[in-house]
This record gives C-alpha cells, sequence and structure tokens, in this order.
C-alpha cells in the first residue's frame, strides 16, 4: 500500500507539520492530524496515452480538525485551474440516479420557494445543466455558473444559460450591481472544493434575496467517518462538513440554516436550506444535538480513523492479490475520483486491474491516474467476462449493479470495497 508518510516539501499556508497552519473557515491555528494518504495524482486528471510518458503531478494528501469549529479539512491546496478547467471530465448527466435524485429536487424547490416565470434560480458549479434543465422546463429563469468550458458548452445546447467563472465575493457583488437576485440558489457538492471558504458563503450572501433560499447540498463527515469512506477524501475537496461547523461557517455571514435533511447519495450527504432570516428548524436542532451526543465536535471522534483505513486498505489489498494469485481476471467499473483514491493507496494497477469500464464517452480511451489502468466502455464486461470487478463508485453500487445484471447473468462477481471489502 501507499507510504502514508509524505516527504515532498512545499510552501503552503495549510501545513499540518507547520504550527501556523490555519481553519479555512474560523482561521484559528493548531490544527489536529486524522489522516496522511501520502502524496497523491489529481483524481479526476484521466490521462491520455501521450501523457503517461510524462512526469505526472502528485500533491500531498493530509486530512485534519479544527478545533476552533470542528471542520475537517485538507491541508493542501492545489491549484483550482488545473482541477476544474483543464479537459475536466465529470459531467452530472451520465448518472441516471443523479438526474433523478436533481430532478426531485428542483420539482420540490419550484413547490417549496413558489417558484414563476419572474423568478430567478442560480446555480454555482452547474456543470452541464443536469439540475437547471429542470427549473428551464417550468419556465423559470435560470443563470448557471461553471468555470469548466465542455460541460458549460452541453450546458447551454439544452438551453441552460452559462457563465463560464469560478463563484467569488467579487463575481457576485458584480452581479448584484447589475441587477441579479438570486430567488433560490443552489450549490450541490462544491462547497467543499473552494479554497475561499468565506468569500464563497459570503458570496451567496450578497446575491440571495431578502426572502430567499440557498439550498446547498455538501458530504457529511459524520458518515465518512462512520463508514470509512477515505476514498471520498481528495484534492478537490478540500472541507468535510458537519452541522457544527456549517453552522458556525453561515452565521458568520448572516445566513442561517433553517432547515436540513441527511440524503443517502454519494454515501451520505447533507442538503441545507439558508436564508438571511432565522427560523432555524426542528431537524437542525436534531441533527446538531446528535453530533453532540457523538462528540463530532471533539477530535477524539476522529483518532482512530486512520488506524481503520489501514486496515481497509490491507484487506483490499489482500483480497485482489489473492484472486489474481487463484488465476482470476478483475476489472473495475467507474473511472471515478474515488476510484483513483482507492487504487492509488492500496497500490494497485495494470498488473491486477485489467481495464476499468465507465459509461462516459469523454473519460474512454483514457487512464485512471497514477496507476494507469486503461478507461473502456462499459460493453467490454459482457465480451471480456472478467471474472470480478471492482465497483470503484461504490456510492451508485444499486444503479450500477441494475445496469450490469447481462454481466452477473453469465457469472461475473462485483467486488464492494467500502465500508469494507465484500463479494456481491
Amino acid at each position: 500500500m501507499s507510504n502514508s508518510t509524505t516527504t515532498t516539501t512545499y510552501t503552503d499556508q495549510f501545513d499540518v507539520k507547520c504550527p501556523s497552519a490555519t481553519c479555512r473557515s474560523c482561521r484559528q491555528t493548531g490544527l489536529l492530524p486524522v489522516l496522511d494518504l501520502g502524496d497523491m495524482p489529481l483524481s479526476d486528471r484521466l490521462l491520455t496515452e501521450a501523457q503517461l510518458q510524462l512526469e505526472e503531478p502528485r500533491f500531498p494528501l493530509e486530512m485534519a480538525y479544527c478545533p476552533g469549529c470542528s471542520l475537517v479539512q485538507i491541508l493542501h491546496t492545489a491549484p483550482p485551474e488545473v482541477l476544474f478547467c483543464e479537459d475536466y471530465p465529470y459531467y452530472s448527466s451520465f448518472s441516471d440516479a443523479l438526474l433523478q435524485h436533481s430532478r426531485d429536487n428542483a420539482m420540490d424547490l419550484i413547490a417549496r420557494a413558489g417558484l414563476t416565470s419572474d423568478s430567478l434560480v442560480v446555480e454555482l458549479a452547474s456543470n452541464d445543466g443536469y439540475m437547471l434543465r429542470n427549473f428551464v422546463e417550468k419556465g423559470v429563469r435560470v443563470l448557471g455558473i461553471d468555470p469548466a468550458d465542455g460541460p458549460a458548452d452541453e450546458a447551454e445546447k439544452i438551453g441552460v444559460p452559462t457563465m463560464r467563472a469560478f463563484f467569488t465575493y467579487e463575481l457576485a457583488r458584480q452581479l448584484r450591481e447589475q441587477g441579479a437576485v438570486a430567488d433560490v440558489m443552489i450549490a450541490n457538492n462544491v462547497l467543499a472544493h473552494v479554497a475561499d471558504t468565506n468569500g464563497f458563503v459570503e458570496g451567496i450572501a450578497i446575491l440571495l434575496s431578502e426572502d430567499g433560499v440557498g439550498v446547498i447540498e455538501v458530504p457529511y463527515v459524520r458518515d465518512l467517518i462512520d463508514h470509512c469512506e477515505f476514498d471520498t477524501i481528495y484534492h478537490e475537496h478540500l472541507c468535510y462538513f458537519s452541522v457544527t461547523s456549517l453552522q458556525a461557517l453561515f452565521r458568520r455571514h448572516g445566513l442561517f440554516i433553517n432547515d436540513v435533511k441527511r440524503l443517502s447519495i454519494h454515501g451520505g450527504s447533507l442538503r441545507l436550506y439558508v436564508q438571511r432570516r432565522e427560523n432555524v428548524g426542528k431537524s437542525v436542532r436534531l441533527l446538531l444535538g446528535e453530533e453532540k451526543a457523538q462528540h463530532i465536535d471533539s477530535y477524539a471522534y476522529y483518532q482512530s480513523f486512520a488506524e481503520r483505513v489501514t486496515d481497509i486498505g490491507r484487506q483490499m489489498f489482500d483480497l485482489l492479490t489473492q484472486l489474481k494469485t487463484q488465476g482470476h481476471s478483475v476489472a473495475a467499473y467507474g473511472a471515478a475520483a474515488k476510484g483513483a483514491i482507492l487504487l492509488n493507496y492500496i497500490g494497485v494497477g495494470a498488473e491486477m486491474i485489467d481495464f476499468v469500464v465507465d459509461r462516459n464517452v469523454h473519460k474512454q480511451g483514457r487512464f485512471m491516474p497514477g496507476v494507469h489502468v486503461p478507461i473502456v466502455e462499459p460493453s467490454r464486461l459482457v465480451t471480456d467476462r472478467p471474472d470480478y470487478v471492482v465497483i470503484l463508485p461504490w456510492n451508485f453500487k444499486e444503479e450500477i449493479l441494475s445496469q450490469q445484471e447481462p454481466y452477473r447473468q453469465l457469472g461475473g462477481k462485483f467486488i464492494v470495497p467500502i465500508p469494507a471489502p465484500h463479494v456481491v
């Protein structure tokens, strides 16, 4: 498995080994180490065949806990223009489950906020228009904001106007000066991606109308720790939120979490409803109480995490080694970011995994970062019939199992790595 001790030296304001490390939210120093995954490649930087001959950039991947506001965060910030703009391969519309999840959310928001043709819905990190298309269908005005050209192009093809930019405090102020006021602001799985956490939230506060609502989805750190979802830790995910840490963050900018829902998507997420006026509901008080009872606001809650990660990594490596020793063929499903982290952490590449299949045509023909396993179309599962297939995006396990029923009927078996490696 990967060496958990990073030897790379670098200058960065976020360095757990440095007493001056400061929290991305409250700016307190003295962050406490939780997990060190070593130097990792950028998990969404899928390689072309020509790039296999070049030196691949790697960055430290260390996670720490802030005793001041309870925010869990990684310590090194990779350049966002490299993470999200350079041939960004993630297109949300390739997941049927995510499309349905988003449509249900949109229909609920139209009813909840009483949206009409006079309303404005702004989505931050709108990707290929997978979410806003539902509002366009109902005649509601929308604006998507996303820095990645490929997904933005796809969004505009389906009638979703998209501004190619990173959402910042400065951009929010410019839009407000131009008369843009959002009745609903949507930010799904983007808050954790932003280096300027406070500036991003302040931007939401600026652009949101007086009676508007911000609807924000984030992975829940409670599920990450409880289910040992260490492969969701990668350079794009700078922060790992609890309701406790989120409440401190939003209140700092005059916004209040008035409602919250726990979701199963992405291995466990939170959907927050934030507004300018304080009207905190029972759902928020309940989760805050649960977090207090489970000591999520305490460093002790996180101290055994690294040991559990090591154990899962060892189990996964031993299982794959045993299968290959017995002469079995092994492939993988889903060229997901979490899959890149898993394979690089346990040190498994093309010598054990024959190929990775993925429905996303933008990923096919490329190679997994770090381990250089080729990415091919899903039909290869039926034509090549590998004995076992590792489900890398295990958070969509049920969707994948359903899609690949023909392969299962041929005797194929799937390996689910999280929360503990097992065969289905």
